[in-house]
C-alpha cells in the first residue's frame, strides 16, 4: 500500500518547486550591472534578459496548464523543474565571447518556458490536495510564502553578485534538487485527461503576446510614432483578438475563452491583470531607485524591497482568513484601497532623498499589504468561479493573465520611465550648464543596467561630478515617482472593478452553486475529494 500523502508535505514540495520562478523574477534585476559589465551586453540585450523571461512565461502559461491536465500534473511539474534548472545552469555558464548576449537571452527565455510548465501544475496540485474548508488557508500560505520569496531575489542577487554573477543562476540547482526529493516523498496525485493539444492556439497566443509587448517595450528606442512600434502593437492585439475568435470555435481549445463570459470569473481575471501591472515591475523600478537615487549598494537594495514584503506576507494571511469566512470580494476591496493609497503616498515621498527609507517605509508596507490582501483571494476565487473547468485549465488562464500583465506593465512603465528620465535629466543638467547631448548620454548610461554609474558621469561631465550626480539622483527620483503614481492609479482602477465587477460569496457557497469542485470540461476523470492534510 502506498503511503497516504500529506497535504502539508505536498504544499511544501510545491512551494519549493515554484520558489525558483519567483526568485528569478527579481534576482537578475539587481545583478544586471555585473552581468552587463562581464559580458559586454548592449542595452537592448539587458532589457531582454529581464523581459524575455516574463514574456516567455506569459506566452506559454496556457499551454503549460493544458499539458498539466492532458499529460499529468506531477509529470509536467517534474519536466518543468528540469527544463528550468537546466536552462538556469546554462545561463550561469554563458561564455564571455561574441555569442554571450544571444546565449543568455535564449536560455532566459527557456527558463520562462520551464516556469510556465511548472507553475500551473504545482498550483493545481496544491488546490486539489486540500478540502474546500482548508483551501483558503493553504493557498494563503502558498501565495504568501512564494510571493515573499520574490524579495529573496534582490537580497541574494546583491550578495551573490559580489562573489560571481553566475551564482545567481546556479542557486536554483540545490532548490530544484530539494523540490524533486519532496515531490518523491509526498507522492502528489497525477490526474490527467488525454486529449489533442491545440497547437495552432498555442502559436497564436504566443505570437500575439510577444508582438504586443515588443511594441510597447521598444517604443523608447523606436519612438511611439514609428511604424515598427505601431505595427507590433496593432498586429499583436489583432492576433490576440483572432486567438479569442479561433478558440471559441474549437471543440478542445487551448483556453476555453467562453468562460470569460462568466461575469465573476472575468472580473477576477481583470483584477488580476490590473494588480500584476504594478506588482512585478515594482521590483525592477524600486531596485533601480534605491541604487541610483538613494545611492545604495546592490546588496543593500534588497533590504529596501523587504519592507514592501513585510506588509505583503502579513496581509496575505489576513486575506486567506477573510476568503474562508466572507469570500474574496471583501479582501480585494480592502486590498485595493490599501494598495492605491500606499503606492500614492510612497510615490509622494520618493523625491525626499534626505528622508530616504525613513520617510517611505510605512507607505511601502501599506502598498505591500494591499497587494498581499488581494492576490491569493482573487486567484482562488477565479479558479472556483470557472464552471466545469479543471484546476489546471483555470489556473493556466489566470496565470497567463497575470504574467502577460507583468510583461506588459514592465514594457510600458519602463518606456515611460526612460522617456521621462531623459527629459528630467536634460532639464537638471542643462540647468547646470551641460550640453543636451551630454545630458542624454548620462541619462542613458544611468538607466541601462538598472544601477547607478558614477563613472559614466565622469566620462561625460566636466568639472565637479558631485553636483551632476546629485542632479541625476534627483531626476531619476522624479521619474520613478511618475511611474509609481501610475501604479497607484492602476490600483485605484482595480478598486472600481472589485466594487462593481466582482461577485460576493464564500467559497463553500460558490462550490455549492456549481455542484462540485471545478473539473475538466470534457472527458476527464473526476478527482476525488482529498483527505485533510496531516
Amino acid at each position: 500500500m502506498p503511503e497516504k500523502k500529506s497535504g502539508s508535505l505536498v504544499l511544501a514540495a510545491m512551494i519549493f518547486a515554484v520558489s525558483m520562478t519567483f526568485i528569478d523574477q527579481t534576482i537578475v534585476s539587481i545583478s544586471i550591472p555585473e552581468i552587463q559589465k562581464a559580458l559586454g551586453l548592449s542595452e537592448a540585450g539587458v532589457q531582454w534578459i529581464v523581459s524575455g523571461y516574463l514574456l516567455a512565461m506569459a506566452a506559454t502559461f496556457a499551454l503549460g496548464g493544458k499539458l498539466a491536465d492532458v499529460l499529468g500534473r506531477r509529470k509536467m511539474l517534474v519536466i518543468g523543474i528540469l527544463v528550468f534548472v537546466i536552462a538556469s545552469t546554462l545561463c550561469g555558464a554563458t561564455p564571455e565571447t561574441g555569442i554571450a548576449e544571444a546565449w543568455i537571452v535564449t536560455f532566459r527565455i527557456v527558463q520562462g518556458v520551464g516556469a510556465a510548465l511548472m507553475f500551473p501544475a504545482a498550483l493545481a496540485i496544491t488546490i486539489s490536495a486540500f478540502p474546500i474548508e482548508k483551501r483558503g488557508r493553504a493557498l494563503a500560505i502558498f501565495f504568501g510564502i512564494t510571493g515573499a520569496l520574490t524579495s529573496v531575489g534582490p537580497i541574494a542577487g546583491g550578495y551573490l553578485s559580489e562573489w560571481t554573477w553566475r551564482s545567481i543562476f546556479w542557486i536554483n540547482i540545490p532548490i530544484a534538487i530539494i523540490s524533486l526529493i519532496l515531490i518523491w516523498r509526498s507522492r502528489p496525485e497525477n490526474f490527467k485527461n488525454p486529449q489533442p493539444i491545440d497547437a495552432k492556439g498555442a502559436i497564436l497566443v504566443a505570437l500575439g503576446m510577444a508582438l504586443s509587448v515588443l511594441g510597447f517595450q521598444q517604443a523608447q528606442n523606436w519612438g511611439w510614432g514609428s511604424p515598427l512600434t505601431i505595427g507590433c502593437i496593432v498586429v499583436g492585439i489583432a492576433i490576440l483578438i483572432g486567438f479569442y475568435v479561433f478558440e471559441n470555435r474549437q471543440k478542445l481549445p487551448l483556453i476555453r475563452v467562453s468562460i470569460l463570459r462568466e461575469r465573476a470569473f472575468a472580473a477576477d481575471c481583470l483584477v488580476l491583470f490590473l494588480l500584476s501591472i504594478p506588482f512585478v515591475p515594482l521590483f525592477f523600478f524600486a531596485s533601480m531607485y534605491s541604487q541610483i537615487s538613494l545611492g545604495w549598494e546592490a546588496s543593500e537594495a534588497g533590504i529596501y524591497l523587504l519592507v514592501f514584503f513585510g506588509g505583503f506576507a502579513v496581509a496575505a494571511q489576513w486575506g486567506g482568513r477573510i476568503l474562508d469566512k466572507k469570500g474574496a470580494k471583501p479582501a480585494a476591496f480592502i486590498g485595493a484601497i490599501l494598495g492605491a493609497v500606499g503606492f500614492y503616498l510612497w510615490a509622494n515621498q520618493m523625491t525626499d532623498l534626505d528622508a530616504g527609507l525613513g520617510g517611505q517605509w510605512i507607505y511601502m508596507v501599506m502598498a505591500g499589504a494591499g497587494v498581499g490582501m488581494m492576490l491569493g483571494p482573487v486567484s482562488t476565487d477565479a479558479v472556483n468561479r470557472a464552471p466545469n473547468t479543471s484546476y489546471g485549465e483555470a489556473t493556466g488562464i489566470t496565470q497567463t493573465v497575470r504574467n502577460y500583465a507583468a510583461a506588459f506593465g514592465l514594457a510600458i512603465l519602463g518606456t515611460i520611465l526612460t522617456t521621462q528620465n531623459r527629459t528630467n535629466v536634460e532639464d537638471k543638467l542643462t540647468g547646470l550648464g551641460l550640453p543636451t547631448e551630454k545630458a542624454d548620454a548620462i541619462a542613458s548610461a544611468m538607466t541601462s543596467g538598472g544601477g547607478g554609474n558614477q563613472g559614466a558621469i565622469s566620462q561625460h561631465a566636466s568639472g565637479s561630478t558631485d553636483r551632476v550626480f546629485q542632479a541625476v539622483q534627483e531626476a531619476f527620483a522624479s521619474s520613478t515617482q511618475t511611474v509609481f503614481y501610475i501604479m497607484a492609479a492602476v490600483m485605484a482602477v482595480s478598486f472600481f472593478v472589485v466594487q462593481f465587477g466582482m461577485v460576493g460569496g464564500k467559497m463553500k457557497e460558490i462550490i455549492a452553486d456549481e455542484g462540485e469542485d471545478p473539473q475538466p470540461s470534457e472527458g476527464a476523470v473526476k478527482e476525488p475529494e482529498p483527505e485533510s492534510p496531516a
